[in-house]
């Protein structure tokens, strides 16, 4: 019997499975049955591509680094840059202020 059980595959369970729904929603509710359905493979399909585009944005961000870094200078800049902040004619203790400050803005 089990072995019987487990030979049923691909097409059989797909009749199986529409042959119970017919028989405990009936011809009636079959229609909007199927409309929610489609809406919530619709809202599934939405949502995913709305994370994958964020997951894509978070994990490319638009920083260009060419090479070692070789001072804090130079990483100091490059976090201003991916901030958006003009780092020409800054200390690096201004610049150290000005990243905090629009790291904080961002949480």
């Amino acid at each position: 019997m089990l072995n019987w059980f487990l030979n049923i595959i691909g097409t059989e369970w797909f009749i199986i499975v529409f042959v119970a729904i017919f028989l405990i929603f009936g011809t009636n509710q079959l229609p909007s049955l199927s409309k929610k359905f489609g809406k919530v493979i619709g809202k599934y399909n939405k949502t995913k591509q709305n994370l994958q585009n964020t997951i894509s944005e978070v994990s490319n961000p638009n920083i260009a680094v060419r090479g070692p870094i070789k001072n804090d200078r130079q990483k100091l800049e490059i976090i201003a840059k991916s901030l958006d902040i003009d780092h020409i004619g800054k200390t690096n203790e201004e610049l150290q202020k000005l990243i905090s400050i629009k790291i904080n803005e961002k949480e």
